[in-house]
């Protein structure tokens, strides 16, 4: 592949997407980061803004089609969009699953596909998935998004094994806390339950404190864009620190001492 990549970062109004576009383009290469509205957005040195609504296959295929007009081609999908909720799980409403579904599996989905048949025919790629340490941890009070994160990694893992023979390849991200407006203001279910409600105060409590002493979204960024371009593939990446610890935590400890640090950490009784 060509030094210079094409690359597209979905979800860069804040945050982690922002900082990975503002990464790839300091490096010199081709970025198009994906804003819900272009009105209202705020610009980023070197990226070029494009309306994009992971929601809505319309959308996505528009974008996508002005990507490849422009540049003939798109090297480089970072799947960053997303959504938070906060909740017990029998607190979770069908329609509130569905709404942080549509985000987060089913807009990666959307993206994916949609990039594919270019990539394809091109005979190189790479399709980076943005999952978290809730993809493979548990996460009491934010069941339905830990939910979507592990079906982030198993569609991640099965596409690789589908897309490998085209010389497309798909990697996870796994970051922990990070010091962003997804972590720090995540949206709380509607219907609440008062008997969840002590224990649930409990964990947003330390969820909270986790999130002022988490790295910036610069950390996660870095990760990213290594991922992206490191010639020799690995499934899983994690940034350093806390996500990276809670890998080994999960492969080497027994699930026993695991499920007490859990609930340990979020003040669980």
């Amino acid at each position: 592949m060509s030094l210079n990549k094409v690359v597209v970062v979905t979800g860069v109004s804040s945050g982690i997407g922002r900082a990975t576009a503002q990464l790839f383009a300091a490096r010199g290469h081709v970025v198009y980061g994906t804003v819900r509205k272009l009105e209202g957005a705020a610009g980023i040195a070197g990226v070029n803004l494009i309306e994009m609504d992971v929601r809505d296959a319309d959308s996505v295929a528009a974008a996508v089609q002005e990507v490849i007009e422009r540049e003939q081609g798109i090297d480089i999908l970072v799947n960053n969009a997303g959504m938070s909720l906060v909740g017990a799980v029998e607190e979770t409403s069908v329609q509130e699953a569905q709404a942080l579904f549509d985000v987060n599996v089913l807009g990666l989905l959307r993206t994916s596909q949609a990039v594919l048949p270019y990539m394809r025919r091109r005979g190189h790629g790479r399709i980076v998935n943005v999952s978290s340490v809730l993809g493979f941890l548990p996460a009491p009070y934010m069941g339905l998004y830990a939910a979507s994160k592990h079906a982030v990694e198993g569609l991640s893992e099965s596409l690789d094994h589908e897309t490998r023979q085209f010389g497309v390849r798909v990697v996870l991200i796994e970051p922990a806390y990070t010091r962003t407006s997804l972590d720090l203001n995540a949206p709380k279910v509607a219907a609440r339950i008062a008997a969840y409600e002590a224990q649930r105060n409990a964990a947003a409590a330390a969820v909270a404190q986790q999130v002022e002493q988490a790295p910036l979204p610069e950390t996660v960024a870095k990760t990213i864009v290594t991922a992206a371009l490191e010639r020799r593939w690995k499934m899983r990446y994690t940034p350093p620190g806390q996500a990276s610890l809670l890998t080994k935590l999960r492969r080497f400890m027994p699930a026993g001492p695991v499920d007490a640090a859990i609930r340990k950490g979020l003040r669980l009784q």
